[in-house]
C-alpha cells in the first residue's frame, strides 16, 4: 500500500527535514537514510516502522543541517595518521623509481576527505535524539493516515470485485444446471443409439462410461470451491490484521477454479461466463498486491 509524508523540525542549532514514503512489495523492506553520528537514532526509527507497517517497500530520508558558526572543526587523528602513512609510502615508491615528488603542505592534508570534520559534542546528540524521535511520531501518523485512506478505497474496490465474482459464479451455476439437464437427455439418446447399432454391447457398461463422461464434465465442485474461497476472502477483508499474502494465495485458487470451469464447460454460455470470471479474478489479483 502506498503512503507519503513529509515534515520539518528544529532543535537548538539543528534543523531537519523528513521524507517517508512506501510502495507495494511482497514483504517488508525498510530503507533508512539517516545521519550516522546520532547514536540510537536508526534503531529507534526502525523499531517504530516495524511496529507500524507489515508490508511494503518503505524508505525514510532524514536531512539535518546546523547553523553556521555553531559547530567547531576537529582533527580526525586516525584518518590523518592513515593519510600521512600513505603519503610516506608513496614518496618511498617514487624514490625507488628515481622520481622526486613535491612536498605536501599541511593544508593539502587537511583538505582531504575525513581528515578535518565538524565536531558534534556528546552532550548535543542526546537531546537532539529525543527531539527527532518526538518529531517522528506525527510524521508516522500522517503516513499511516494516508495508507488507511487508500486502504478504505481499496476495500471498497475489492468488495465490488468480489460481488462480481459471486454474481458470475451464480450465473455459471444456472448455466451448469441447464447444461446438466440437456446433457442427461443427450446421454440417454447416445445410449439408445449405441444399443441400436451394437445390440451385443453390454448396456450397463456403456451407461457407466457415459455417466463417467458426465461426471468429468460436471463443474459443480469447481463452483462450490469458488463460493468457499469467496467466503474466505470476505472474512479476510473484514479482518483487522494484515491479510495481503493470504488474499494473494486465494486469488491463485480463484484462478485455478475458473480455468478448470472453462476447460470442462463444453457450453458456449458457460465458457463465456468462465472467461468473464477469469478477467475479474485477474483484476482482483492485481489490486490484492496493494493490500498489506
Amino acid at each position: 500500500m502506498t503512503g507519503f509524508a513529509t515534515g520539518r523540525g528544529t532543535h537548538g542549532p539543528h534543523s531537519w527535514s523528513w521524507e517517508l514514503r512506501s510502495v507495494n512489495a511482497r514483504g517488508l523492506d525498510l530503507r533508512l537514510r539517516l545521519p550516522d553520528w546520532i547514536p540510537g537514532l536508526e534503531m529507534a526509527l526502525r523499531g517504530a516502522l516495524n511496529g507500524a507497517v507489515a508490508r511494503g517497500s518503505v524508505s525514510l530520508n532524514l536531512r539535518i543541517t546546523r547553523e553556521e558558526g555553531s559547530s567547531t572543526l576537529a582533527l580526525n587523528e586516525p584518518q590523518a595518521t592513515a593519510v600521512l602513512d600513505a603519503l610516506a609510502r608513496i614518496e618511498e615508491l617514487a624514490l625507488d623509481k628515481g622520481m622526486t615528488l613535491a612536498p605536501s603542505r599541511a593544508a593539502d592534508v587537511l583538505g582531504l576527505r575525513g581528515v578535518l570534520e565538524a565536531s558534534q559534542e556528546a552532550d548535543e546528540t542526546a537531546p537532539l535524539l529525543a527531539a527527532l524521535i518526538a518529531d517522528f511520531a506525527p510524521l508516522l501518523e500522517d503516513f499511516l493516515a494516508m495508507r488507511r485512506s487508500e486502504g478504505a478505497a481499496l476495500n471498497a474496490l475489492l468488495s465490488a470485485q468480489m460481488d462480481q465474482i459471486g454474481t458470475l459464479s451464480a450465473r455459471a451455476g444456472e448455466f451448469s444446471e441447464a447444461r446438466r439437464i440437456q446433457a442427461a437427455g443427450s446421454l440417454r439418446a447416445a445410449l439408445a443409439r449405441v444399443m441400436e447399432d451394437a445390440p451385443e454391447v453390454d448396456e450397463q457398461r456403456v451407461a457407466q462410461e457415459l455417466a463417467l463422461l458426465a461426471v468429468k464434465a460436471d463443474v459443480t465442485e469447481e463452483l462450490d470451491r469458488l463460493g468457499a474461497h469467496l467466503d474466505a476472502a470476505r472474512e479476510l477483508l473484514a479482518a483487522e490484521a494484515p491479510v495481503g499474502r493470504k488474499l494473494d494465495f486465494l486469488t491463485q485458487e480463484f484462478n485455478r477454479e475458473a480455468n478448470t470451469l472453462c476447460s470442462k464447460s463444453q457450453n458456449a454460455e458457460l465458457t463465456r461466463v468462465g472467461l468473464e470470471l477469469k478477467a475479474v479474478i485477474d483484476q482482483f489479483r492485481e489490486q490484492v498486491q496493494n493490500v498489506e
